[in-house]
């Protein structure tokens, strides 16, 4: 029975519950609550499966006839049944083939995104424009190119927002200090290890149970975010129009760009900004509930049974 409710709570937790969640329209105007809620749904998904494993494992090892575990899978077979005896063993085998995959996407996201990022950050630095600069900054690179770029490059030490020409000359010094907020609040907040993370999970479960929307729908909350902090910076009018006047700005792979396909919906956004502080505490609570309850009603019997089983070993 726990590893039956851990692994519907799996399911429900990539699957129905992003899906939901990506289709709300409550997000966008408490972004910081919403993105605390999804990073919620995402750990718990995480322990929920790993927690089916364990779950399953306890199950193989229950106490034979003299009260230690059993350990020879002849004796678990006969004492399950082959039938049931199999299913456990595969959604073991499946439970450990997720925390592989998870582990190894993690590592290679992280790597081969921060090696894409150091090698353009190089390249930036050498063709950069010093003498093109409206406003000063250690971190500012301009590119004497006419596409429109307007992008940041996270790092630990060394981060960059990088400007094109032709953005500089579709703005305004105001609306130039939007962008240049906005793309500082996404460093301050490390958004991209947020982003690395949903990418890792996306890819780490199975096709067929997760959910597409999910990775989307936090991505647009993080420029959400930034977006307010630009806003508060200089004025919601300014980052509108900075939006719109970046629109069509792109970005390499492993950066993130201030323009995009999301655009309409933020300057939307901005123009009907309305504080939501109910909606706010709600997702707040929610958040801790998703991760607490769970462990509380489900995870510490089988603990303590699990414990019992290794103290008759």
């Amino acid at each position: 029975m726990t590893a039956l409710l851990f692994g519907i709570l799996t399911v429900a937790l990539i699957g129905p519950i992003p899906q939901a969640l990506s289709r709300a329209a409550w997000p966008l105007y408490a972004p910081r609550a919403a993105m605390a809620l999804w990073q919620a749904v995402a750990l718990a998904a995480v322990l929920s499966a790993f927690s089916t494993g364990l779950a399953i494992a306890a199950n193989l090892l229950s106490p034979g006839p003299d009260g230690a575990p059993t350990t020879n899978p002849f004796d678990e077979a006969a004492r399950l049944g082959w039938f049931l005896w199999t299913v456990y063993v595969v959604i073991f085998a499946l439970t450990l083939l997720v925390g592989a995959r998870l582990m190894y996407t993690a590592v290679r996201v992280g790597i081969r995104t921060r090696a894409r990022r150091n090698a353009h950050r190089n390249l930036i630095d050498l063709v950069d424009r010093v003498d093109m600069h409206r406003q000063t900054g250690r971190d500012i690179r301009v590119l004497d190119v006419e596409a429109p770029l307007a992008y940041c490059l996270p790092g630990l030490r060394s981060s960059r927002v990088v400007l094109s020409e032709g953005v500089l000359a579709r703005l305004s010094d105001a609306e130039l200090s939007a962008v240049i907020e906005h793309e500082r609040a996404h460093l301050r907040a490390r958004h991209d290890l947020v982003l690395e993370a949903f990418i890792a999970l996306h890819e780490a479960f199975p096709r067929f149970v997760r959910s597409r929307s999910a990775l989307g729908a936090v991505e647009l909350l993080a420029e959400a975010l930034a977006d307010d902090q630009a806003a508060n910076a200089t004025a919601p009018t300014t980052v509108g129009r900075a939006l719109v006047a970046c629109a069509d700005a792109t970005a390499p792979r492993g950066a993130m760009a201030v323009g995009g396909p999301t655009t309409l919906v933020r300057v939307r956004r901005l123009c009907d900004v309305r504080p939501v502080p109910l909606i706010s505490a709600t997702a707040y609570v929610l958040a801790v509930a998703i991760l607490v309850v769970p462990t509380l009603a489900v995870a510490i019997p089988w603990l303590t049974e699990l414990h019992r089983l290794v103290s008759h070993a």
